[in-house]
């Protein structure tokens, strides 16, 4: 079996239609088509059902579009070992929200500036999740907060940056006390089933401040938008941007006496992929001395 007509195969599954998949594959419709007829004469069953412009895949093509995915992983691995003294294959990586928005498009930048022949499969996850399936060998490494546990002697750390505690308020209440604001005004809380939030938590028990709650969830630019909007103040990691633009906020620093938010690199030890979690390593820890160098708005 041609792994390349597989490749075509969930292409199409993934653009819905054949005419999508040629632009991605840079082959004619047609040479489309044909692919995946033959691949659908020698698996013996229709993959693929036509409704006019668009595809959608048939019932025995979902039996097998997960097995079709891991072996073209499979595929990318063995090129990978293959040819250990150059840099390629596919990286397979998870990566927590904030990362994934903040981090990772700079890092992916220098990655494949320098490496053009690497391809990262990307998870979103809660860190908690993410520790789980590195451990696993699911993934290759993630991009996660630093784990309140040890660590499995399986797998590395990397811390990458660290992120203090700041209040959030709206721009009108700049040059007041920060433990005043957390003590008199509304609290928009960090939740506490995340591990940023628990540290937040643990601040305000620190500082004795019983906060005048008013909402919890587990989305900081969403809460960057809340205070904004006059419904509260915000005790946070100062997290890496892109923040909502427009808004009009203070990030007021706050006594270090809890342990700041730390966000790194997890991996396994025992991937064959781990020259590519090198490169992922070195160009990462460059991404983030170029940013401490540059000055941050308040």
């Amino acid at each position: 079996m041609d792994t390349q007509f597989l490749h075509t195969f969930v292409t199409v599954v993934n653009c819905g239609s054949m005419a999508a998949a040629s632009r991605v594959l840079n082959i004619t419709p047609a040479a489309v088509a044909q692919q995946i007829r033959t691949l659908e004469r020698e698996i013996g069953v229709p993959l693929i059902a036509r409704a006019g412009r668009t595809v959608c895949i048939t019932e025995e093509g979902s039996r097998i579009l997960q097995r079709a995915r891991d072996m073209l992983r499979d595929v990318a691995d063995l090129r990978s070992v293959a040819n250990s003294s150059a840099v390629s294959g596919e990286l397979k990586l998870g990566a927590c929200p904030t990362a994934l928005a903040g981090m990772l498009p700079d890092i992916f930048a220098r990655m494949v500036e320098k490496f053009p022949q690497i391809n990262v499969f990307i998870r979103p996850g809660y860190s908690a999740d993410l520790y789980r399936t590195v451990e696993s060998g699911e993934l290759d490494a993630a991009i996660v907060l630093q784990a309140p546990f040890a660590l499995p002697k399986t797998c590395d750390w990397q811390l990458l940056r660290e992120e203090p505690l700041v209040v959030l308020a709206p721009a009108s209440m700049a040059g007041r006390d920060p433990h005043e604001l957390l003590a008199t005004e509304p609290l928009i809380r960090y939740d506490r089933n995340q591990w940023g939030g628990r540290q937040a938590d643990e601040y305000l028990r620190a500082v004795g401040i019983v906060p005048q709650e008013r909402f919890e969830l587990n989305a900081l630019n969403a809460i960057a938008v809340m205070v904004d909007r006059g419904l509260g103040v915000s005790l946070v990691p100062d997290w890496a941007p892109p923040w909502p633009e427009g808004l009009q906020l203070v990030r007021m620093p706050v006594p270090q006496i809890c342990v700041p938010r730390r966000i790194g690199i997890v991996w396994s030890r025992a991937t064959v992929r781990i020259s590519l979690v090198t490169v992922l390593l070195q160009e990462s820890l460059a991404v983030m001395k170029a940013a401490a160098s540059r000055p941050r708005a308040s």
